[in-house]
């Protein structure tokens, strides 16, 4: 009995090892669609991918590449910066090549290839100690504000950039497609001054021919920030010729305004005067007046003098709730933390317990 004990004990703690393993563990798959290749927009390209990226100690970087055409090299800063690959620290031919991240602080990554480093081939990240694995302190997390929407910066085309995309327009077309672009929101054009720019096109039909005379503001340095300032179809294109038509353009709908709230409701108020009467209340009892006690029922009597005869009760039932005419809604509820990864273990258990026995 305290041999199968011992095992089922063994079973539950490999387990949960293996779960925490893949728990803390993310793979990143460098480029994202774009892959391990030369990019068409530079090295801005792998730049604007890594900042959107936390790396910590146990991830793995994935380079998609086909073998023979590229490789993947880890080599210093100095290296890194003037594209030097004689004295690598690590070297991987085969792609795709996955690449674990033992080490925290910054690690650089080129193509050793002729010129594929010098054409924007490298990464650099920097990688931090792996989170600790005990549960944060649970405590209340106060709900965003419903009435008003924080402006979004969006960077146009993620991390193919602003350049001539690949595959034409529809690059572009595919990245703004599930999107939802307001006023005040904030488009990012990342390319590479001389290389190319940015310009803003006045009309739809100025952007389907491609019309270069037909622009407004051109900005030539970049990466490029432009603030949505307007509401309805916006349309950009890049001037450089032949850029435009081979698909470096791009059109968006915006809508309303991200960082002005919503208006609050003023509240109902009955009309004033000597006309009106208060509303009954919903649970049956009557309101009391400024004036005058309640009558029990029906209309009140007045006496000659105009003042209203007192009910014979001479008291009001008051509300459920404590105030007149109407019920409080009950408290929120309270948030109760989430106890479904500390039960993990107690289920492997069971589960070795039920073969076992």
């Amino acid at each position: 009995m305290a041999g199968k004990f011992i095992i089922t004990l063994l079973v539950v703690a490999v387990l949960a090892a293996a779960l925490q393993c893949s728990v803390a563990q993310r793979t990143h798959v460098v480029g994202d669609s774009l892959g391990w290749t030369i990019p068409p927009g530079g090295a801005v390209a792998y730049t604007t991918w890594a900042a959107s990226q936390t790396f910590t100690v146990g991830d793995v970087l994935l380079f998609n590449f086909t073998t023979g055409s590229h490789d993947v090299a880890q080599v210093s800063r100095t290296s890194f910066d003037g594209c030097n690959s004689a004295s690598p620290i690590s070297l991987v031919r085969n792609g795709p090549a996955n690449v674990t991240l033992n080490t925290t602080g910054e690690h650089y990554y080129i193509c050793t290839f002729s010129g594929h480093c010098n054409a924007g081939m490298k990464l650099a990240i920097n990688v931090s100690a792996a989170p600790s694995t005990s549960p944060p302190p649970q405590s209340p997390v106060p709900a965003p504000s419903p009435s008003s929407t924080t402006p979004k910066t969006y960077v146009v085309g993620d991390s193919l950039g602003w350049t001539v995309p690949p595959g034409g327009s529809i690059a572009y077309r595919t990245w703004a497609a599930g999107k939802t672009f307001m006023v005040g929101d904030i488009l990012v054009f990342n390319f590479t001054t001389g290389a190319d720019d940015v310009a803003v096109v006045t009309s739809k039909a100025a952007y389907d021919s491609c019309n270069t005379s037909a622009t407004g503001t051109t900005i030539n340095t970049g990466p490029a920030r432009i603030t949505l300032t307007t509401a309805g179809e916006h349309f950009y294109i890049c001037t450089i010729p032949r850029h435009c038509s081979l698909g470096q353009k791009l059109a968006i709908n915006v809508t309303g305004t991200a960082a002005t709230p919503s208006p609050t409701p003023a509240p109902t108020r009955p009309p004033s005067g000597p006309a009106s009467a208060p509303a009954p209340s919903s649970t049956g009892a009557t309101p009391p007046s400024s004036s005058s006690t309640p009558p029990p029922s029906g209309s009140p009597s007045t006496s000659p003098s105009g003042s209203t005869t007192p009910s014979p009760s001479g008291s009001t039932t008051p509300s459920p709730s404590g105030s007149p005419g109407g019920v409080s809604a009950p408290p929120p509820p309270n948030s109760a933390p989430s106890f479904a990864v500390a039960a993990l273990p107690f289920t492997f258990l069971s589960i070795a317990l039920a073969f076992l026995y």
